[in-house]
């Protein structure tokens, strides 16, 4: 379902609204939080505003990317669009789920005053599982009511790994989630990363701007390394904190965590759109417009209808779709 032309973020996936669409609203423009601003892919211009347009939510800015080039470079773009200044930016993937909102805002409050103070700050959500999917942060000692220093970031870990970890109790999930000041993460990418603050800089100047449509220059951009804020920035600098937090949080990478996080029947069943299911139990079931899927006597399966495609798989083993992917590109 998640397509080139429109990616996850755009898509209905936990709720009546898109990914988008859950994620601008959990910062309603007012008293404490200022309009987004909106880093995307140049083609997904038109269905961004569309999307924020239904539920009357409006960016300051729509950054437009003329190529990918990871988080470190979009957030520089963001940075330099907010005025590089003091005022914290929370930084926020737009295709995450939240369940815990209020969870999620007190964290905020508790990171500010060491956002304040000039520390780049990451939420470590409680993990309640030994994932190898997920980075790992090492929660360290206590810089304040609610937060602590970084200790070190762990990579995607072997299981055992990852089971030591959540038995020794000071380790969180990295939920790519920050809060920091504009003018303290571009200072950190001066000095980790300069060569991607360069070339935010250059694009950005040399930028064409349409309404609240910023269009960084292409040849300017391209010549950014592409490389995520956790390698630049967040690996290097010293003054990294965490706000551990419970929030009912994931990053939805896949359709098993899907169903983890969905309203499911007394069977377990976790059903979209037509579905009629006989004697079945356990199952993420997914019927497209126009489509009716019915399922007579299996258990934990993931069936999803999207137009002519049909995916059928087990449970517990939809990071496979990968290997549907490449078989297609072949």
């Amino acid at each position: 379902m998640s397509r080139p032309e429109r990616p996850k973020q755009m898509l209905a996936l936990t709720a009546e609204e898109t990914m988008l669409q859950l994620t601008a609203r959990r910062t309603p423009t007012g008293e404490r939080f200022a309009a987004p601003i909106i880093v995307a892919n140049a083609l997904h211009a038109d269905m961004v505003e569309e999307q924020l347009g239904a539920i009357e939510a409006r960016a300051q800015a729509l950054i437009l990317e003329p190529m990918g080039r990871n988080t470190a470079p979009a957030i520089a773009l963001a940075a330099l669009a907010a005025g590089e200044g003091g005022g914290p930016l929370l930084v926020m993937p737009s295709d995450h789920v939240i369940g815990d909102v209020g969870a999620f805002h007190a964290a905020i409050h508790a990171a500010m005053p060491a956002v304040e103070a000039g520390w780049l700050v990451t939420f470590g959500i409680t993990p309640d599982a030994p994932e190898t999917g997920y980075g790992y942060i090492q929660v360290g000692e206590s810089i304040g009511a609610g937060i602590h220093q970084v200790r070190r970031f762990v990579e995607k870990p072997r299981r055992e790994v990852a089971e030591a970890m959540i038995a020794a109790g000071d380790h969180a999930w990295n939920g790519g989630i920050f809060l920091l000041r504009a003018d303290a993460y571009l200072e950190a990418l001066d000095a980790f990363a300069p060569e991607i603050l360069a070339a935010a800089r250059a694009a950005m100047a040399r930028a064409v701007r349409e309404g609240v449509r910023i269009l960084p220059d292409a040849a300017e951009f391209a010549r950014s390394p592409s490389d995520s804020i956790d390698y630049a920035v967040m690996e290097k600098a010293e003054r990294v904190a965490v706000v551990p937090v419970s929030m009912g949080w994931s990053d939805l990478g896949s359709w098993d965590a899907l169903h983890a996080i969905s309203d499911c029947d007394e069977a377990g069943n976790a059903c979209r759109g037509e579905v009629i299911a006989i004697d079945t139990a356990d199952c993420l079931v997914r019927a497209g417009a126009g489509k009716r899927v019915a399922l007579v006597g299996v258990s934990d399966l993931i069936v999803v209808v999207d137009g002519d495609d049909v995916l059928i798989l087990p449970r517990g083993r939809s990071q496979d779709v990968k290997r549907i992917i490449e078989a297609m590109k072949k």
